[in-house]
């Protein structure tokens, strides 16, 4: 049964049935699965910052642009617009699935303003070829 997102759980829940997809994604799970060694803990990272992108609490603490920056690094720089697709995708159908509301639609227009400005971020640190 959809519901709005009301609270922590229900950001929790979200980001847990969204991650169970990303793991299993032929394209997206070896990224994640590889950079990623502690997932409970991974979770509740994820789950802060939700919580403070949805509901304003300065909860998270950390830096995203820096962490994809090293992830693509160590995926020889191959990280595309397209995973960000797929990304977004997936975010949607799982918001899509459970959610509706004021908070659903914010979600995935943060997630789309979000995987726009990270793939930005990456493709700036990517060291530059002088060919």
């Amino acid at each position: 049964m959809k519901k709005e997102i009301q609270k922590r759980d229900d950001v929790f829940m979200l980001v847990t049935q969204f991650y169970a997809k990303v793991r299993k994604d032929k394209m997206l799970g070896p990224i994640f699965n590889n950079a990623i060694n502690d997932w409970p803990e991974h979770l509740e990272r994820l789950t802060d910052f939700w919580e403070s992108n949805l509901f304003f609490v300065a909860k998270f603490k950390g830096n995203p642009i820096l962490k994809h920056r090293l992830v693509d690094a160590q995926n020889q720089h191959t990280i595309e617009p397209m995973h960000f697709g797929v990304w977004l995708r997936h975010w949607f159908t799982t918001i899509d699935t459970h959610f509706y509301g004021e908070k659903a639609t914010l979600a995935k227009n943060r997630a789309r303003n979000m995987s726009h400005l990270l793939y930005m971020k990456i493709y700036e640190a990517r060291p530059k070829n002088n060919t």
